[in-house]
């Protein structure tokens, strides 16, 4: 599960090698693992476990704090076969309090039943019909604080998107911290670090990743585009996720193509 670089020059070992910046160096995680012991003293929760590389970073320093913390993985049914895997394994080997909460109904069932993804429908419509962040983020959301708690510890960084620049800044705070108006408080240990960061530390810390990242790799996918997420959506269509899926999970694709249709005209 370890993180793997291209033959020949071991890029693994230079970013373990690499200096920190001062936003992910000894000190600055000196001060980060108070803060979240401090989150999960005041508010409880879990951690959101995703099985991407932010997330990862996480809770590696979440578990330093708390190793019971609970991990909670948003199961939407249609993330990468891998990913599935990954989450089994990891939770074998690092003992994780895991809980799985499913996206009710499935995301796969919540596009057909849409009817937007037929040959009629257009990219624009189906990103604007369906809901998915109700599905797939507010309503599970719901569910795993009313088992664990109103506090939420995740892997959402700012130079992501302008979107979560905003989230992280808005009223002038930059403290990492999100109080939501349903009273729950999401804190995101990283979430000023920058991507380098993130595979820095999993370097110098030898973090075993998800193989998807080695395949998208393989497939020649652009760095900025190595997200672990679900297999498709609404969203983000005009960048070649339905092309990786295909050319990388052929037998997988044509699976969804037969419920989905649409999807073969958008690769």
């Amino acid at each position: 599960m370890g993180y793997t670089s291209e033959p020949g020059l071991d890029l693994t070992l230079l970013r373990g090698l690499r200096t920190p910046s001062g936003k992910a160096g000894p000190t600055a995680i000196g001060a980060i693992l108070p803060r979240i012991e401090a989150h999960l003293a005041a508010h409880d929760g879990y951690i959101a476990f995703s099985g991407g590389k932010d997330s990862l970073v996480v809770l590696d320093l979440v578990l330093r704090v708390d190793p019971d913390v609970p991990v909670v993985f948003f199961d939407s049914g249609l993330d990468y076969p891998e990913t599935y895997d990954y989450l089994a394994e990891l939770a074998h080997a690092w003992r994780l309090d895991l809980h799985r909460i499913p996206t009710d109904p499935p995301l796969l069932q919540v596009l057909a039943d849409s009817g937007l993804w037929d040959h009629q429908a257009t990219a624009d419509e189906a990103a604007a019909t369906v809901d998915l962040h109700e599905v797939l983020i507010t309503e599970p959301a719901r569910r795993a604080h009313q088992l664990l708690g109103p506090g939420e510890l995740w892997g959402v960084r700012a130079d992501e998107s302008s979107t979560r620049r905003m989230l992280y800044t808005r009223g002038g705070r930059h403290d990492g911290i999100i109080a939501r108006a349903d009273g729950t408080v999401a804190y995101g240990p990283i979430w000023d670090w920058t991507t380098e960061d993130v595979w820095s530390h999993i370097a110098r810390h030898q973090l075993p990743v998800n193989p998807v990242y080695a395949k998208l790799r393989e497939l020649g996918v652009p760095a900025q585009q190595h997200r672990i997420s679900h297999l498709i959506d609404g969203g983000h269509l005009d960048r070649g996720r339905l092309t990786w899926l295909r050319r990388g999970w052929p037998t997988l694709f044509e699976q969804l193509a037969d419920t989905l249709p649409r999807i073969r005209q958008l690769t």
